[in-house]
């Protein structure tokens, strides 16, 4: 049995093992730190992104093991840092938009130094290349990723949309959720079955259970994955590595899993008899 946890914000059957017994724990852990001395969530995304800078500088000395060791000590601290201003955020009620994205976008910020520092100290135009095109994937199965997750998050509560959300917000707001958002027209066909449904809350449980096995490949596509990835490169002494494995094993993985789930989805919509008559909705 998975026990959610305590701030409710998580389903454990398709989080990835490494947040579930050591990231997250240790992120929770620093709550009531952050939270007495009035951090707020936003500090800890700055102090996440320093972390992760300094995780890059540490990446840029390959050549020498001890920094492989060191670089991931510090980038672990950058996804502790992830995790937590999350929960700060929810403890503390501060929440918003724009904490979010400025989340997201150290998220990516942190790997686009990374990737940079790596290319610099390759040293070849193949691996600026590389690297180029291993930031684009990575933005671009991250964002598909996050969207998946609210997703199913949401649905296992028994929650539909009644139409594809529509960016609001400044610019760079808008260009992050129009990515984590671009599958909702696609999967409208489930979103109106559940909204009909006599009973949501059970009808979003039967589908967290088939959609659990695709949402748990699509938990490879995390940050932590990626940081394990660019450690095993590094520590063998050859970045390449990472990116070929961020094009291409995790480009197939993020394929797969997204045909996967609406495969889910459609089965799901075609087995559940429609209601004869229009039932009240329960739409978000």
């Amino acid at each position: 049995m998975t026990v959610p946890p305590p701030d409710g914000s998580r389903d454990r059957r398709i989080e990835d093992p490494s947040n579930l017994w050591l990231i997250h724990p240790a992120s929770r852990a620093l709550v009531p730190f952050a939270i007495a001395r009035g951090i707020s969530a936003n500090a800890v995304s700055g102090a996440g992104l320093c972390l992760g800078a300094a995780a890059a500088l540490a990446w840029a000395q390959w050549h020498d093991w001890r920094f492989a060791v060191l670089g991931l000590l510090l980038s672990m601290g950058w996804l502790i840092a992830d995790g937590l201003d999350g929960m700060v955020a929810r403890a503390t009620g501060s929440a918003s938009p724009f904490g979010r994205m400025l989340d997201g976008l150290v998220d990516h910020g942190v790997f686009a130094m990374i990737y940079v520092a790596l290319a610099i100290t390759v040293g070849t135009a193949e691996g600026w290349v590389l690297a180029f095109a291993a930031g684009g994937a990575h933005a671009v199965q991250s964002s598909l990723y996050e969207g998946e997750r609210a997703r199913f998050h949401r649905r296992v509560k028994g929650v539909a949309i009644a139409a594809p959300a529509v960016p609001t917000g400044n610019a760079l707001v808008r260009l992050y959720d129009s990515f984590a958002t671009s599958i909702d027209s696609v999967a409208m066909p489930f979103e109106r079955m559940l909204g009909q449904a006599s009973d949501p809350v059970a009808c979003g449980a039967r589908y967290g259970e088939r959609a659990t096995p695709p949402l748990r490949l699509l938990s490879l596509l995390t940050a932590n994955v990626r940081v394990a990835a660019i450690f095993v490169a590094c520590f063998a002494g050859n970045p390449r590595i990472f990116w070929w494995f961020e094009i291409v094993a995790l480009t197939i993985v993020a394929i797969i899993g997204l045909v996967w789930h609406r495969r889910v989805e459609r089965a799901f919509v075609q087995s559940t008899p429609r209601p004869k008559a229009a039932s009240r909705m329960h739409l978000s």
